[in-house]
């Protein structure tokens, strides 16, 4: 008995020697956060530079995609502490890029008392993704509004040529986009689950069946976009565009029970594992767009909980903190940190830690 007993404790010492071995994204996301408020925040407007070479800088400030991308970061700051106000400075931020352009009011892409500048879907379309998953939280009714806003906007840019679809930039009309088309979808299945408007879900349906028709490969993952003049299709392959297809699916799937969505969304991860992930790494050009792929996997995981879909992030996520890490804790391959990749790192740590906090 007493034997046994020892084997027990040994193997409960074991296990918790393990958890203790575990990263520690919490701090990691504490460390990266620190840096930004230091080293990327413009204090005197609230602002945000787009990255920490002050001297290189493109714009006096950032582009409005890096603020999509920490906006979606802070929403997991706020899932992994709820009291918590991250959201709000970066909030703050955005407003400055609004434009009441007609004929439908949006996001410009760069600080509108600086400039007036280009209006794109997908870049209102990932506010609009964070501002739903924040209203499922806290009912803000502003992220309602705006998100509703950004889908009268998005739908502009739908017309006719090439089936359907939606174009990627307002006014230009040369490409469509699996990047303004996948989060368009989850914009409108996000509205449709909130409001029960049945003209979201029709739209949604609409432009998945357009995207898998015209920009889906044979092996389940998304080319980049199809030329709308040509037909020609740009057969580049993105992290991003396999994670918010992927995401729609298994979205379509907790809401009709179809087993063909939930198929077709293993179909899609294991290709994405397969064609992206090598040699231990995911591709590091763009360390925001594999946290967008990440959104996909961990929905799925969540379903079928198959932990191959988690696994290798955390091994990419781990390597990206051995070895591209700088003495002020920012993370990045380039010369200059940038502030996207902040963002998309605190993401990913953030979303590993909430996994993390429910297999414990």
């Amino acid at each position: 008995m007493k034997k046994r007993l020892l084997s027990i404790i040994l193997v409960l010492l074991t296990f918790s020697d393990l958890k203790a071995q575990l990263p520690d994204y919490q701090a990691r996301i504490e460390l990266i956060k620190k840096a930004i408020d230091v080293k990327i925040r413009d204090d005197k407007t609230g602002l945000y530079f787009e990255t920490t070479d002050s001297i290189k800088r493109e714009n006096l400030h950032s582009w409005l995609w890096p603020l999509c991308a920490y906006m979606q970061a802070a929403n997991e700051m706020e899932e992994l502490a709820p009291k918590a106000q991250f959201m709000l400075p970066i909030e703050q931020a955005i407003d400055q890029y609004y434009s009441d352009k007609p004929p439908v009011p949006a996001y410009q892409d760069y600080v509108t008392k600086e400039r007036l500048s280009s209006r794109f879907y997908d870049d209102n379309q990932w506010i609009a993704i964070a501002y739903l998953d924040a209203y499922r939280r806290n009912h803000k009714k502003k992220y309602l509004d705006v998100s509703e806003m950004i889908c009268k906007f998005m739908l502009s840019g739908r017309d006719t040529v090439t089936g359907g679809g939606m174009y990627w930039k307002e006014g230009d009309l040369s490409t469509k986009n699996t990047c303004s088309n996948g989060p368009g979808v989850l914009v409108l299945l996000q509205l449709y689950q909130l409001t029960n408007d049945s003209h979201y879900l029709t739209s949604a349906f609409d432009i998945y069946h357009w995207t898998n028709k015209r920009l889906q490969a044979p092996d389940g993952l998304y080319y980049d976009n199809i030329n709308t003049k040509t037909l020609k299709i740009a057969e580049a392959k993105y992290t991003y565009n396999t994670g918010t297809m992927l995401q729609a699916n298994v979205i379509l799937y907790k809401m009709t029970r179809e087993k063909k969505y939930l198929a077709e969304a293993q179909r899609i991860a294991a290709a994405g594992r397969k064609y992206f992930f090598k040699d231990g790494r995911l591709p590091n050009g763009e360390y925001w767009f594999n946290a967008v792929m990440l959104r996909g996997y961990e929905e799925l995981y969540k379903v079928d909980k198959n932990k191959a879909w988690i696994d290798f992030y955390q091994q990419d996520a781990d390597a990206i903190w051995a070895t591209e890490r700088d003495e002020n804790n920012m993370l990045g391959s380039k010369p200059a940190m940038r502030l996207i990749d902040q963002a998309a790192m605190i993401e990913i740590y953030a979303r590993l830690q909430q996994l993390k906090n429910i297999t414990n």
